[in-house]
């Protein structure tokens, strides 16, 4: 495989189920006439960001894996002959659930899931009430269409996510996303957090040699008093680091070629792989010193 089509949908989420369903069919669909072959999906693309508050009733969002969504997906998948990516709120037992990222392959097979490994808890991102840490380790997984690393949303900000993915084999790293301002803070603090989070992932890219791709939601969303503005931003990102297709704050499907063959040929050039110095690593397992 020497290239392939990758698609982003960067949505505005409905409080109705069944309307970011449809939304999310109709975006897929149109990705596919323009030659799509791996489509992915924002952050928990079924519902608004619920993590905004502590609820208990929010469990009930929450379904199985094979579920009836990856069920109707695989259809997708199936028909359209593409591969998925979707991340959902996962109910492994009763009492334990993730944030999951499922991959589907061409022929509608659940190639395997990813749960989310770094759970944050920040105001209005209340995510360590719902979400159980991953329990699988990073993953990459070898498709028709090349080998896909899935994180989500808070793994973008740990350079260990992004490499460990990468040794895994991944290609591309793919980030489904919910992230945005507290709007009473965006004047002061706004580009600085976009461009804290554009930078990061940039350097995912060319600390590992591949390509990234992050999809994030849009739009204002409210839960009683709360609000959160989603600043979309939908990016991808070659193995140098540069900007290949980026979006704005609407609704967008963002499309680009990948050529694998720039992977090998950045590594050669940047042999960052080559001069790791794993012998003197293990620091990194350690908590800060105390000052």
């Amino acid at each position: 495989m020497k290239k392939t089509r990758v698609a982003l949908i960067q949505m505005k989420m409905s409080s109705e189920k069944k309307k970011n369903i449809n939304n999310a069919i109709s975006k897929i669909y149109k990705a596919k006439k323009k030659g799509a072959e791996i489509i992915c999906l924002p952050e928990l693309f079924l519902t608004n960001y619920f993590c905004q508050t502590e609820k208990h009733s929010n469990f009930n969002l929450a379904e199985k894996i094979p579920g009836p969504t990856t069920d109707m997906f695989s259809l997708i998948a199936k028909k359209l002959k593409i591969i998925l990516l979707l991340s959902l709120f996962e109910k492994r037992t009763s009492g334990i659930y993730h944030n999951t990222c499922v991959v589907i392959n061409e022929y509608g097979k659940i190639k395997g899931k990813y749960r989310k490994m770094h759970i944050p808890d920040d105001p209005q991102y209340y995510e360590k009430f719902y979400f159980t840490p991953g329990d699988l380790g990073f993953r990459s997984f070898k498709t028709s269409k090349g080998n896909l690393g899935t994180l989500i949303c808070w793994d973008q900000w740990f350079p260990e996510a992004a490499r460990l993915t990468a040794l895994k084999g991944a290609e591309i790293l793919f980030y489904p996303t919910a992230i945005g301002w507290h709007p009473k803070e965006k004047k002061k603090f706004g580009k600085t957090q976009l461009d804290s989070w554009l930078s990061v992932q940039r350097s995912h890219a060319i600390a590992n040699g591949v390509y990234v791709a992050a999809i994030n939601r849009i739009g204002i969303e409210k839960q009683g008093s709360k609000k959160l503005e989603f600043w979309g931003n939908s990016v991808i990102f070659d193995p140098s680091g540069n900007i290949i297709k980026k979006a704005s704050l609407a609704e967008k499907i963002i499309i680009c070629d990948i050529d694998f063959k720039k992977i090998e040929n950045v590594r050669r050039h940047w042999p960052f792989f080559r001069d790791r110095r794993i012998d003197y690593y293990k620091g990194i397992l350690k908590n800060p010193k105390d000052a």
